[in-house]
């Protein structure tokens, strides 16, 4: 049997877009939900939200409400 290298390149490409387009599974989306910790209780660091105050769940929604309208396209145009 004769060796066909462009039946081996097809077969290497092939091979290598199948690998490359295989991707690992999102390990830090399943580390972050916490299911025995209510969402307004949050971390106290320096990078939250101005005017919220982390384990007060009336300004949690107050500040998510705030950034929901801000990513809003119709309340920015007006």
């Amino acid at each position: 049997m004769k060796f066909n290298f462009k039946t081996f390149g097809l077969f290497l490409v092939t091979g290598l877009l199948l690998v490359a387009c295989s991707e690992p599974p999102e390990i830090a989306a399943k580390a972050a939900k916490r299911p025995d910790v209510a969402p307004y209780m949050g971390a106290d660091s320096g990078f939250v939200t101005k005017g919220w105050i982390p384990g007060n769940a009336v300004s949690w929604t107050e500040a998510i409400n705030k950034r929901t309208q801000g990513q809003n396209e119709y309340s920015r145009v007006k």
